[in-house]
């Protein structure tokens, strides 16, 4: 996301500040609401969702 300038240096340093700190995925929904949406807005621009939707690759190898 920092590489492809979805997040400034400093948003991208406090959300793995953030991350680093909180304990339970619980903590991690606690992120303030502005960190949450620029999160929210990089992975919807690298369509992370539609990489989680894929069925697992079986091949041998």
């Amino acid at each position: 996301m920092l590489s492809r300038s979805l997040l400034t240096t400093g948003q991208h340093a406090e959300i793995s500040a953030w991350i680093a700190q909180a304990k339970t995925p619980e903590a991690i929904m606690q992120m303030p609401e502005a960190l949450w949406r620029s999160l929210a807005l990089a992975s919807a621009l690298m369509n992370i969702d539609a990489d989680l939707t894929q069925p697992p690759l079986l091949s041998a190898g």
